[in-house]
């Protein structure tokens, strides 16, 4: 099981271009990674999000459904999030960072796997965006 965090602020969701490996380097995706075996998948989100971005999360509501990763031999599920605290997000892992409104959405070039989820995420950013700095709900 791997695991990504939608971190919305203000109408605008975060988004990590990969540093590596080289055949999907400079694609983009939102943070996260493999459920450890002793891990929720909330656990696990909480530490890719601190050990990726140097942040702590609050982990709100599932966006989208289950996104199969490399030939079935993985399942992608992503969740909504939102900051904890005064620390902004730092590209620890990633090549770069960016904070994306709706009608940004398609100027990056997501990882296969997150287009869908980023489909489903758009009318969110939009009804978000109405209120800046809104919190997501858990």
């Amino acid at each position: 099981m791997v695991v990504g965090a939608a971190i919305v602020l203000g109408g605008r969701v975060l988004a990590c271009a990969r540093a590596h490996p080289p055949p999907t380097a400079g694609k983009w995706e939102f943070p996260g990674g493999k459920v450890e075996t002793d891990e929720t998948e909330v656990d696990a989100l909480i530490r890719e999000c601190r050990e990726e971005l140097g942040v702590a999360i609050a982990v709100g509501d599932r966006v989208g459904g289950d996104q199969v990763l490399g030939h079935g031999r993985a399942v992608l599920r992503v969740y909504l999030a939102s900051l904890c605290g005064p620390a902004q997000p730092t590209a620890l892992e990633h090549s770069a960072l960016r904070w994306l409104a709706a009608d940004e959405l398609d100027q990056v070039d997501w990882l296969p796997a997150d287009q869908p989820i980023v489909a489903e995420l758009r009318p969110y950013l939009v009804s978000a965006g109405a209120a800046p700095g809104r919190p997501v709900s858990s």
